[in-house]
């Protein structure tokens, strides 16, 4: 039997002959179409001239050609009179009739070309005189299903995206997930089902909203039918934003028999297509969903449609609270568990890939945090697994399978287990992009194992719900001031409040309706008429500098104290005090903060919170705040307290909320550092080797 890599090679070799009239990014816009025309020809082509025959008959007596479809025995069809051998017999004519050929394909079919913009490919391959030859290449493949079953094409098709994704520098994890990684998912999924799924008659809904070419969808499948039940009826549902994507998944569930109107999207309207703005499937709930959702990608193309769902609260997707623009991870959360049936119908499950971001990206009270409170507070959070690095084929990060439920056994409702499969891998002989290592069948059974057998070691801990949450408080200390008029800050005062007399006196004018231009704090004083003319605002001027040269050089160290003696010399000099506006500049430029400084209050003799000093202390839940208080924060800061205006906006209470799940530190390992001698042993070791290789290098 032939392998996907195989095929995937020997298509890939076909790409060659696009050299220098396509770039390197546009090989996959010309090869996956003609892949899948070459898949649905040789599905078709043994009942080819049975289905001309049958559609003679018909002589256009009936209107409906899915009659068609029993002679085919697939849900699509072709009715003209080519197929992909023909196409060579006639070189002159072979872009004209490729173009019939495809015509001659029922709705469905035709629709995937469609999605893959084929006739401009199309016109580019007739322009550069190289179509007859591309298919002659393709007419070499034999994708018989017979010869090459749907999970074989499958891994061809991924191995064949991961290619074009690595020569475009795009993000091939993105479209499909390893099917290593799917099989994991699906045996963690399917636990605990086994007798559900066996039973007689057992009829189930699998759904990816991100489904890319359908692998998960299809792996699930195979799983329940292969480990279960052969005869369960397994539906599949899915929604894809790319629309070429799209295209192959469309293309292998017509091959496989599935209701291909259950797949959504394509559409090259993003806002139509995207499941964050457009969710195609809204008035439907699955017994399960598994995804992996793009992560670490903005969603502002869906800012307005997710927004306005958002503003509804729970009656749509997102009323749990809505992450930041750069990163859509935990939107796919909320609508995961949207479609959730309600228990009355049986419950729902729900596997997800992430990479680390949605365990504790943001503050107590912000829109991660909220989500993460509203999943851990109804319970919906089974089981989260700490996947190796280098599992995928774009990229090295750490990611994470969760595992959510509206149906969780009675033992682990309140709870959840954290499960450490970082190290549990095995080498790939030969790197596939990134891709270092893979989760073998044996690898596999072990994390499906330690999730099953539910108890704690080096590798699960369990947790209640609870554990994550704290609630963080706000820590205020006392404004503590200095005072002082040096010579420096007495010319920044005067600067800054316009108090420049020699400016003044040439603008000393008999201007009965001019006004001295002169700073608002000064003409905020009080009492004192500012539209007498500009000889009594340069009196103003003199009075107040007056004011500010008799305090020049004293030093205050409480603010009261000052106040008074600023409004005493004042009021000496002129026939009014500072204004707030005047009074607030003062204070600003003249203030210096001061830890042996007298408190500052308010007028009701309050503390006043000095802002700059302000900090925040994360109280563990269920850890009495005053007590925390008590002993993390009094010993360090005897004049600090708790600032009560801050308060939880759902449960009133001081301090916010907030929620994360920190789960490397509760697999840390504490790793002695190497001792001093050991490193230096090896530097000098590492200076001897290169100081022979300078030698022998005549250096």
């Amino acid at each position: 039997m032939t392998t996907p890599n195989q095929i995937s090679n020997t298509i890939w070799n076909v790409a060659n002959h696009l050299r220098g009239s396509w770039k390197n990014y546009e090989y996959q816009d010309v090869i996956l179409p003609l892949t899948v025309l070459k898949r649905l020809d040789a599905a078709l082509e043994p009942t080819k001239q049975k289905t001309l025959e049958r559609f003679n008959e018909l002589d256009g007596k009936v209107t409906d050609l899915r009659i068609i479809r029993r002679v085919t025995g697939y849900d699509f069809y072709n009715i003209s009179p080519f197929t992909f051998k023909k196409l060579l017999d006639d070189p002159e004519h072979v872009a004209r009739n490729l173009r019939k050929y495809i015509d001659g394909f029922s709705d469905n079919a035709k629709e995937i070309f469609a999605k893959f913009d084929f006739e401009k490919q199309l016109e580019r391959l007739e322009g550069s005189n190289i179509l007859y030859l591309i298919l002659q290449e393709f007419d070499k493949l034999d994708l018989h299903p017979d010869q090459v079953p749907n999970h074989v094409i499958g891994l061809a098709f991924e191995d064949l995206i991961r290619r074009f994704a690595e020569q475009s520098n795009e993000t091939a994890g993105e479209h499909y997930t390893p099917r290593d990684v799917v099989r994991l998912m699906t045996g963690l999924i399917f636990t605990g089902e086994e007798r559900e799924l066996a039973k007689l008659g057992a009829v189930k809904t699998l759904y990816d909203p991100a489904c890319g070419t359908g692998g998960m969808l299809t792996v699930g499948k195979d799983y329940i039918q292969n480990n279960f039940n052969k005869d369960a009826t397994v539906y599949l549902f899915g929604q894809e934003l790319n629309s070429a994507t799209y295209a192959i998944c469309k293309a292998d569930m017509l091959l496989k028999g599935e209701n291909i109107e259950h797949i959504k999207g394509g559409d090259k309207e993003h806002d139509k297509a995207s499941t964050l703005s457009n969710d195609q499937h809204h008035d439907k709930k699955f017994d399960y969903i598994i995804s992996n959702p793009p992560y670490g990608v903005e969603w502002k193309k869906d800012k307005d449609a997710v927004e306005n769902e958002a503003r509804r609260g729970f009656t749509g997707r997102f009323g749990a609270g809505l992450p930041r623009i750069s990163d859509g991870q935990l939107l796919f959360l909320q609508h995961a568990v949207s479609k959730f049936k309600p228990l009355s119908e049986g419950g729902s499950d729900a596997a997800i890939i992430f990479n680390g971001s949605p365990l504790f990206t943001g503050d107590a009270g912000g829109g991660e945090s909220e989500i993460r409170r509203w999943l851990l507070e109804n319970d919906y959070l089974d089981a989260i697994v700490a996947l190796p690095e280098r599992l995928f084929f774009n990229t090295g990060i750490s990611t994470y399978i969760w595992l959510l439920s509206n149906r969780k056994s009675v033992d682990r409702k309140g709870k959840v287990i954290l499960i450490d499969a970082r190290n549990t891998h095995t080498q790939l002989r030969k790197n596939l992009g990134e891709k270092r290592y893979e989760i073998s069948e044996d690898n596999a059974k072990g994390i499906i194992d330690l999730y099953n057998e539910y108890s704690e070691n080096e590798k699960a801990k369990i947790f209640p719900t609870t554990s994550f949450a704290y609630r963080e408080i706000t820590i205020q200390r006392p404004l503590r001031l200095r005072f002082e008029i040096t010579q420096e800050k007495n010319e920044i005062l005067r600067l800054t409040l316009g108090l420049d007399i020699e400016q003044a006196k040439t603008r000393v004018v008999d201007a009965k309706n001019q006004e001295m231009e002169v700073s608002d704090s000064v003409l905020a004083l009080p009492g004192i008429n500012m539209r007498k003319g500009s000889e009594n605002n340069l009196l103003i001027v003199e009075k107040i500098c007056k004011t500010f040269d008799e305090l020049a050089g004293k030093k205050w160290m409480d603010r009261e104290k000052f106040l008074s003696d600023l409004t005493t010399t004042f009021k000496k000099h002129t026939t009014g005090v500072p204004g707030k506006a005047m009074l607030k500049t003062i204070l600003g430029i003249i203030s210096e903060r001061d830890e042996n400084a007298e408190v500052c209050r308010d007028k009701n003799g309050n503390p006043e919170p000095d802002n700059e000093l302000k900090d925040y202390e994360r109280v563990p839940w269920g850890m009495d705040m005053n007590d925390y208080f008590a002993k993390e924060v009094k010993p360090y800061a005897t004049d600090a307290w708790i600032g009560e205006s801050v308060r939880d906006a759902k449960d009133g209470k001081v301090g916010i909320v907030g929620y994360e799940i920190p789960f490397t530190r509760y697999f840390y390992k504490y790793v002695e550092p190497r001792k001093i001698e050991e490193i230096e042993k090896e530097i000098k070791a590492t200076e001897a080797v290169i100081q022979k290789l300078l030698k022998d290098l005549g250096i």
